[in-house]
């Protein structure tokens, strides 16, 4: 007898269960395909607990939150950006940006994303140095330094930043700072006391103030911009932590791409930095100001676009351009990323790409520091390879670098992944740059990351055991919600 009730209850549960997970997944009509089943999968598979991690991890941004975000001005920028979208046949040299001016339209009407001319460019690929030129620059501040990334840990170089920032404060110079609650494993108040009652603005982005992370903890500011008086800026790859200068055993050496900007690429950033004060904080929003957008005397030859992309919008303008690029390339792509978790778009246009001639080469970490996520990489490294593409994993420590290079004439270098979390549940920015010069150069940095590389065969895949095998599948099936 007891035991029939046992089975009732289970069976009265399953129902519940698979009644309330077809209820919660599916009424989201704007949820990719992909990720309903994904989450189906999660909520099946772990009755009730699954409800929980759907809780933490799967729900969208309300919709309110997501208005608060799209209704943000870009403090001047837009002013710019609609001249621009009627003129930008007009406005570049018809000898120049011949084929990229579809690729320059694509962004102008996706999200006011300015194209300007004139940058100075330095890219940076080792943390040490990265740090030490923007310390630097933080020291000369004269007027405001603008911080914003996913991750600032309290440890040596994190307190190093906010003790040259307190230091700045108690200067007279205005100092905001934003982080990601999630990425930097808490709001770290204490480590940020000294430089608050210096007077600097400390947020951490989109949380509220009565409990450490917010409920929707799958949407992450994953971006990483320093803007110093408006006329330098840093964009890219590197978060602030011992172990992106290789101070940790896990990792070794670090490897990352992170561009230091001096021109008018820079007031696009702030722009993007701006949006993201005026919605996290509840008081001293910025308005538009000459001394935050000065004129820039720069004097480099680089034409760019910041580009930003987030689950407040619907359209995924960091996606497109990487698929844009993909599918314009007609010599070269060379991709370094290190969580590949493409969808089923960006496989095609590679092997498309591929099959067409087109050499691509795509560079991955040779060590995960998500369990799941590399199994997932690996998986997609596997496919590429037994469609003849060059993939490669690097092992001189951890490669962190989100770069692309298509014929050796756009790049792109930011904050995100090729994969889909960085697509469409992130909040990132990237950097797309037209310069034949800076393309040459990104390559040939590539060209000496092969150095330190392994070429993946089908046969280094066939050697893998199928327990490895089995993980690399079914980590697959997590990977829209990954």
């Amino acid at each position: 007898m007891v035991e029939h009730w046992v089975v009732l209850i289970l069976e009265l549960v399953f129902i519940f269960n698979t009644l309330a997970a077809i209820l919660t997944v599916f009424r989201d009509r704007y949820r990719d395909i992909t990720s309903i089943w994904a989450w189906m999968l999660v909520l099946l598979l772990f009755p009730i607990v699954g409800f929980l991690i759907y809780y933490l991890f799967g729900r969208k941004l309300s919709g309110d939150r997501i208005f608060t975000m799209q209704t943000q001005q870009t403090l001047g920028i837009d002013r710019i950006a609609e001249n621009q979208q009627q003129e930008v046949l007009s406005a570049v040299d018809p000898n120049h940006f011949v084929e990229e001016q579809s690729f320059i339209r694509l962004f102008l009407q996706n999200e006011q994303a300015i194209l300007t001319n004139q940058n100075e460019v330095d890219v940076l690929t080792d943390g040490n140095d990265m740090f030490e030129k923007m310390f630097a620059d933080i020291r000369a501040a004269k007027h405001h330094i603008n911080v914003e990334f996913y991750t600032i840990y309290n440890d040596q170089i994190g307190n190093e930043l906010v003790d040259l920032l307190t230091e700045k404060a108690e200067a007279g110079i205005r100092v905001r700072v934003i982080f990601d609650a999630w990425g930097s494993s808490g709001r770290n108040s204490r480590m940020y006391k000294r430089l608050r009652a210096a007077g600097g603005k400390v947020e951490a982005f989109l949380m509220p103030k009565w409990h450490l992370f917010s409920l929707h903890v799958n949407n992450h500011d994953h971006r990483k911009l320093v803007i110093i008086d408006g006329n330098i800026g840093y964009i890219g790859g590197f978060n602030v932590g011992d172990q992106y200068l290789g101070r940790l055993k896990k990792f070794g050496y670090w490897r990352d791409t992170h561009l230091r900007i001096v021109g008018d690429g820079v007031l696009a950033m702030q722009s993007r930095f701006f949006t993201d004060w005026n919605a996290t904080t509840d008081n001293e929003k910025v308005e538009f100001s000459e001394n935050y957008f000065p004129s820039i005397n720069a004097s480099g030859d680089v034409a760019m676009q910041v580009v930003s992309s987030g689950p407040d919008a619907d359209t995924r303008q960091i996606y497109q351009g990487y698929l844009r690029m993909i599918s314009m390339a007609h010599e070269s792509i060379t991709i370094q990323s290190p969580y590949f978790i493409p969808n089923s778009a960006i496989m095609d246009a590679i092997e498309i790409a591929a099959r067409s001639g087109i050499r691509v080469r795509v560079m991955i970490p040779s060590k995960p520091d998500h369990m799941f996520v590399y199994r997932a990489t690996e998986y997609y490294a596997s496919v590429l390879a037994q469609e003849g593409i060059e993939v490669y994993a690097y092992n001189k420590g951890f490669l962190h670098s989100k770069t692309i290079v298509i014929d050796d004439k756009i790049v792109s270098v930011g904050s995100a992944n090729m994969d889909i979390r960085s697509f469409a549940l992130n909040f990132e920015v990237n950097a797309f740059l037209y310069s034949r010069n800076l393309a040459l150069q990104m390559n040939h940095i590539f060209e000496k990351d092969l150095e330190n590389s392994t070429l993946l065969t089908p046969k280094y895949f066939a050697k893998q055991s199928p327990w490895l095998r089995f993980k690399q599948c079914f980590s697959r099936l997590l990977t829209p919600i990954l």
